[in-house]
């Protein structure tokens, strides 16, 4: 063998061997996104992460971590999630609510399953969490997203995104009272207070509603009430679990669309065929399902490891104006004064509910030792973190025990 010959196959080697190293680092920073992504679609977050240290360069909150890092995909991410009232607008003109959140939970399953398959990562193997999240699948996957749905076949996209803003209030005082995991206060109580009087306004209660503009506003706030239990349910009888974020949110997609399987077809019919529907009504339904449920993850994890769970958790208080921005632009949609002035008061409740005013949060948050990752309450239900909904890390000490043995 000539020498030339020997240097082209060592060369091919070494672009081989080149190759090979560049997938497994690609691989392993997909992996550690995940690794410390919260365990959640349609409830709290499940996992803590690792604590990071206040001298890593690379720790959330570090002055190292500039914020053009993490910006456009903070800003990417509010977008997706607001905009998912637009897209369902548009889907229930020519599909039956029913049928497209069994389109949606089916493309948001295959998604993430695609994403276990490329980092290597497995479905849990705990029949007890596979019941749990069978709850959780119904009551904060398929039944809100149908309730959003029917709401949006009678009011508009962006009195839909305002009415998810109250999904906060609701879950305070189920933590409170029914699951027994968090404690009421001052400050939570006076934002409850606020919370609702803005509901109030947001109804234009003064001027009488009636009819279907109050059936639809009524099943969108269905909705909120139910991320609002499936929250407190999954911080109560899943967190605590070793599972990746990525595995718990697959299955509870996967048990969703066992049960919209069934549904469905019974109280809807069969499902339009793909080739009968418009163009834009496919477009909105891939969005709602690859796009929101699928990379919108990946975003966030990002978002977390890069800026810390506080910061990427505010994308809580963009959605709300993103989705009214969306329908008024993009669907010509208007609204009445009151309406956003009602969604303000609400948003406002909630950041006094979670005492976002007070010095201790503000210290807090400037500690990244001290900062959790965010939970996700399905796609338009946004990012809704246990801190960021008035529930936050203080439980009672009896039962955290609970909470990592059921």
């Amino acid at each position: 063998m000539s020498a030339s010959e020997r240097r082209s196959k060592a060369a091919a080697r070494c672009r081989c061997g080149g190759s090979q190293a560049g997938n497994r680092r690609f691989l392993a920073d997909i992996r550690g996104h995940l690794s410390e992504a919260p365990e959640t679609l349609g409830g709290v977050s499940t996992a803590a992460a690792r604590a990071p240290s206040a001298a890593d360069p690379a720790a959330p909150g570090s002055a190292a971590v500039a914020s053009s890092r993490w910006l456009p995909g903070f800003f990417v991410l509010a977008l997706i999630w607001g905009s998912s009232y637009l897209f369902i607008k548009v889907g229930v003109e020519e599909i039956h609510p029913l049928h497209l959140t069994l389109f949606r939970v089916a493309l948001g399953a295959a998604t993430l399953l695609v994403i276990l398959l490329v980092t290597r990562d497995r479905l849990p193997r705990d029949l007890r969490l596979w019941a749990h999240l069978f709850v959780v699948g119904g009551v904060g996957v398929a039944l809100p997203f149908t309730l959003f749905g029917y709401g949006e076949q009678r009011v508009d996209s962006t009195l839909a995104g305002l009415w998810n803003a109250t999904t906060p209030l609701v879950v305070l005082p189920l933590a409170v009272l029914v699951f027994r995991t968090e404690r009421m206060t001052i400050h939570r109580l006076i934002g409850l207070f606020i919370g609702f009087g803005g509901v109030l306004v947001l109804l234009g209660i003064w001027q009488g509603v009636g009819g279907a503009q109050l059936t639809g506003q009524l099943m969108c706030f269905g909705a909120s009430c139910c991320y609002g239990l499936a929250i407190p349910y999954q911080k109560r009888f899943v967190t605590g679990r070793t599972q990746s974020g990525v595995a718990v949110a697959s299955t509870q997609l996967i048990l969703a669309t066992a049960q919209m399987c069934v549904i469905a077809p019974l109280f809807a019919g069969a499902p339009p065929a793909p080739w009968t529907l418009s163009g834009n009504v496919i477009a909105s339904v891939l969005a709602l399902g690859a796009l929101g449920t699928g990379i919108a993850f990946l975003i966030m994890f990002r978002t977390i490891r890069l800026a810390g769970a506080s910061t990427a958790s505010m994308v809580t208080y963009v959605i709300p104006l993103v989705a009214t921005l969306v329908g008024i632009v993009v669907l010509s949609e208007r609204l009445e004064w009151y309406q956003p002035v009602g969604g303000l008061i609400v948003l406002a409740g909630v950041a006094v509910s979670q005492g976002l005013f007070s010095r201790r949060t503000h210290a807090a948050a400037a500690d990244p030792v001290r900062d959790e990752p965010p939970s996700m309450v399905a796609s338009e239900a946004s990012a809704c973190p246990s801190d960021q909904v008035g529930v936050t890390s203080e439980k009672p000490p009896a039962r955290k025990a609970f909470t990592n043995t059921a």
